[in-house]
Parts: structure tokens; sequence; C-alpha cells
């Protein structure tokens, strides 16, 4: 058995080193791709770093709005659905955030998310099909793993992930096409030219991939841990994971229609159809594993 606030600690921890182990890959990447274009130097150095920083701040005002729009969530309205919008009235109060806008998505696969640029300007989504399929005690419980991300800035967390993870995806784009075509490097650094291509070209997207999906996959387990002590009810969001386990198992079950790769890792579960991927390349843990370890919590 663990606490709430042991799991919660520990799950922090990794996610952290994990973020510190991204970031020192990325100043990496971005030197040798600094260098590889024939800079090195304050100068070079400084312009990559600026036009990394606006590529953060594009993403940051607008990637909430993108995964609205992507999802097709609509704004909820408050008379039809009044329960949904008395509960995470309730989580807000409890957490001590400003109310959330909330939106629904219609389609039958059952999950939700949470996204916004702070606490104070965040939403929250539900499918029509989470609504349909968790009672009360457990659609607080999803709901109340939702307020966790936003409580705990993972919605910035995890947008830096993307961010560095997107930035070194365009750089060795770049670099595969400077080399497909005989260009970029100097005499100076030709030398290295081959290592960098190795690296930048053909590695460092794919392990900038496994370090975000390894972060995402801790904030959940610490979301469903602080979601467990904010209704000091570990049980309602286990049961709420055991009936995805079975939409999941279901050979009838569909996977969520709007959702790509770059969305995929803000959901409750998920959205994929389960066993397509292996477990080190999913935006989340396998849903036994959440399960089992929130109902080992007191």
């Amino acid at each position: 058995m663990t606490s709430f606030f042991d799991e919660i600690a520990q799950n922090r921890l990794k996610s952290l080193v994990l973020m510190a182990l991204f970031s020192m890959f990325f100043i990496a990447i971005l030197y040798l791709f600094v260098l590889f274009m024939g800079g090195g130097g304050p100068t070079s150095i400084s312009i990559a770093v600026f036009l990394v920083a606006i590529y953060a701040i594009i993403i940051f005002y607008t990637g909430d709005k993108l995964v609205l729009t992507v999802s097709r969530a609509k704004e909820a309205d408050r008379k039809q659905y009044r329960d949904l919008y008395g509960i995470i009235e309730g989580l807000a109060s409890a957490i001590q955030v400003p109310m959330p806008k909330v939106y629904i998505i219609n389609d039958p696969s059952p999950n939700a998310f949470a996204t916004g640029r702070s606490r104070k300007v965040s939403s929250v989504a539900v499918t029509t099909g989470l609504l349909n399929i968790m009672d009360r005690r457990e659609l607080s419980g999803v709901l109340a793993h939702e307020m966790s991300h936003i409580q705990d800035n993972d919605i910035q967390f995890m947008t830096i992930a993307v961010v560095f993870a997107g930035a070194i995806g365009i750089m060795a784009a770049f670099i595969r096409n400077m080399l497909f075509f005989g260009m970029g490097g100097n005499n100076r650094n030709g030398g290295i030219i081959l290592l960098i291509a190795l690296v930048i070209g053909l590695l460092a997207p794919f392990f900038a991939l496994l370090i975000r999906l390894a972060i995402s996959r801790r904030r959940e387990y610490m979301a469903d841990a602080n979601g467990a002590r904010l209704t000091r009810d570990p049980h309602s969001l286990s049961s709420a994971l055991k009936k995805l386990l079975m939409y999941e198992k279901d050979p009838k079950s569909v996977p969520l229609q709007h959702v790509n790769e770059v969305t995929a890792n803000l959901f409750f579960a998920n959205p994929f159809k389960a066993g397509n991927i292996a477990n080190i390349f999913s935006t989340h843990p396998p849903l036994e594993e959440r399960i089992k370890k929130l109902e080992a919590m007191y």
C-alpha cells in the first residue's frame, strides 16, 4: 500500500528528472544544428534560441484552441449539462482555481481532456461516450484527474515537451534535406557532418519521442494520484478505468475519431485502439497498471 502523497512525490520527481534530461538533450541538439549550419558562435546560437522561443510562444497561445478545434469540441450548455458543471465547479473550488470552460465532444468513445494556457485560462472537455457509461461517482473521479492536470500546470509542462520534440523534429528534417541536396556544413566543421546527420537526422527525433512519451506517462500517474487525493476515493477512479478497460476490450468498440499523435497525450486514456503500439510508444500507462496503483492507495 502507498499513500496519495508518496505516489505524487515519486511521479513528480521522475517527471522532473525526465524533463531535465529532455532539456539537456534539446540544448545539445540545438548546438549541433547551429554548428552544422556553419555557425557555433554566440550570435548564431542566440538566433536559434530566439526562433525556438517564437515557436514556443505561438504554441503556448494557440495550442488550446487548436486542440479544441481538432477534437470538434463544442462549449457545453449549462442547463443541459447541469450535473457536469456542478462537479467541475466543486472540484475547481476545492483546488482553488478559476472555473474552466466546459466542452462536449460528440463521440461514443469514452474519454476526456484538459487544456489551456494556465490555471486561470483552462478548459475541460468530455465525450458523450464518457457521460453515457459513467455514474456520478466515477465521473467525479475522471474529472478530478483532469482538474489535477490544471492544478499541477501539466498543460504548460507538456506544452514545453511538445515544443522541444517539435523543434527537434524540425531541425532533423532540415538537416536531412540539407544532406540530401549536398548542402550544409563547411570545411571547418566537415569532420562532424556524419555525426550530426546521424544524431539529428535519424536518432534525435526518435529519442525525443521516447522522452516525451515517458514524461506523458509519468504525468498521468501523478494526475491519477492527485485525483484520488482530491476525491479521497481512489476506487471511484479505478472503477472508471475498469469501465474503460471493458470498452477497450470490446471488439465492437471504436477509437476516438478526431485525434492525432500530437493531441493524444492530453486525453484521460489512450484514445487509440489498444494493442496497436507497444507500451514504450504509448502516451499513457496501461489501464491495468493504473488500476493496480489506484487500488493500492490509501
